[in-house]
């Protein structure tokens, strides 16, 4: 069994940054350089609950919200964010906010992420 890669505190970074990163680690998430293409994971949020298809890339068709993706529609992720302009990329993480770029309403910031699993 592989051993987790783990985040290294960066002495160039703040404390405060650095313990967000450490605490998205224990929080936990899907890294998307670990999802295979066709894997359906569903995001819930604090207000909604999204299904994503991985399409590989950083590409997904995802649905769930009323306005934005009644439908499914290709979006590109992001990765998460605790709300403000510092992103984790590639990452779709419990306790932080899910961007990615719409075709039409770009880019789009969900609210908290409660739970992140695959489909059944």
């Amino acid at each position: 069994m592989e051993s987790p890669v783990l985040f290294q505190p960066s002495p160039h970074l703040a404390d405060f940054v650095n313990s967000r990163i450490v605490q998205s680690e224990i929080e936990g998430g899907v890294h998307l350089r670990d999802v295979q293409p066709g894997t359906v994971l569903e995001v819930l949020t604090q207000n909604r609950s999204y299904k994503l298809r991985y399409e590989g890339m950083g590409k997904a068709l995802i649905s769930g919200h009323p306005v934005f993706c009644p439908e499914p529609v290709l979006v590109t992720i992001q990765g998460s964010t605790w709300g403000g302009s510092m992103i984790k990329q590639g990452f779709i993480g419990r306790g932080m906010c899910l961007e990615f770029n719409h075709p039409a309403f770009e880019p789009i910031t969900t609210s908290m992420i409660v739970q992140v699993r695959a489909a059944s």
